[in-house]
């Protein structure tokens, strides 16, 4: 796991539920940058994401 991967779990633990803009600016990457790293950690199954009216929502699994 990389050390965005870590922040980004740490960060919705926090939270409970992010969006994607929320997490590019705790990590200060763009949005598209936030959005691949939590696609990883949707595919390894870290993260749950929920669509909602053109806004994703992230919550930890």
């Amino acid at each position: 796991m990389n050390i965005h991967n870590k922040r980004i779990l740490d960060y919705i633990k926090e939270k409970k539920v992010v969006t994607s803009s929320e997490v590019a600016k705790h990590l200060k990457v763009s949005w598209n940058t936030a959005e691949s790293y939590l696609k990883e950690l949707l595919i390894e199954r870290k993260v749950i994401r929920i669509k909602k009216a053109g806004v994703n929502l992230w919550l930890r699994k």
